[in-house]
């Protein structure tokens, strides 16, 4: 039985982390659940080998932690640390703003505008994920189009950890506000308006941070169905 929606036959380690990674998404495997392998394996009818494997994608992708002697458990973003990400990359994405529309070139903005368009189809599909991974990757575009390859790392991880973040407590309204941001930024930035831009970036950061719910519902019977599996 797959913990999704989706017919069974997750049968390699690539279908299982995908298939955890929706249920995570979904919240339907909250923060904190703990994933013992053994479960897992019984629930997938494969190995414990093909778990092991998966769970260690689902770590590289910070989904999940794999704590020494306790086993892997859904990660659990805290608020602190939403807010000191947000906090930093307030100060980054001032900075970064502002090279970029000093440089950004009209096959840069095609990209962008291309993008924008890749973010609206993830949210007419309800892909809390996808849409996470493209509104961060938004950003991401911008730095490589200043060509600071240090920013660009820097911003990279902390976009990252972003994007888990608002996949797990970011409703899909908000998300789509935050795509309406990010159209609204990239026509300032075509215009020349630096400061502009840099005010509705920065608007637009606090605005994702400020909307983050991190109260998580209480389960219902099919969230209560997954933990009995896994515990």
């Amino acid at each position: 039985m797959s913990l999704s929606s989706s017919p069974p036959g997750a049968d390699s380690s690539d279908d299982i982390a995908a298939d955890i990674t929706t249920a995570i998404a979904e919240q339907r495997l909250p923060p904190g659940t703990k994933l013992r392998e053994e479960a897992l394996a019984r629930l997938y009818s494969v190995s414990r080998t093909k778990i092991r494997a998966a769970l260690v994608m689902l770590a590289k992708d910070k989904l999940i932690d794999l704590v020494p002697d306790k086993g892997a458990f859904v990660s659990r973003p805290t608020e602190e640390e939403a807010r000191q990400i947000f906090f930093v990359r307030r100060v980054l994405e001032a900075a970064l703003v502002r090279e970029f529309v000093a440089k950004a070139s009209a096959a840069d903005y095609a990209t962008l505008e291309q993008h924008l368009q890749q973010e609206r189809e993830a949210l007419s599909k309800e892909n809390p994920q996808i849409r996470s991974r493209l509104l961060s990757d938004f950003h991401i575009l911008l730095a490589r189009v200043v060509d600071n390859q240090v920013l660009t790392d820097v911003l990279t991880k902390l976009a990252g950890r972003s994007s888990l973040i608002t996949m797990l407590y970011q409703s899909t309204r908000d998300a789509a506000c935050s795509s309406d941001e990010h159209v609204e930024f990239l026509q300032a930035a075509k215009a020349g308006d630096t400061e502009k831009a840099v005010e509705l970036m920065l608007h637009h950061l606090h605005h994702v941070e400020k909307a983050l719910q991190f109260e998580i519902p209480p389960p219902g019977a099919k969230k209560d169905f997954v933990k009995a599996l896994l515990a």
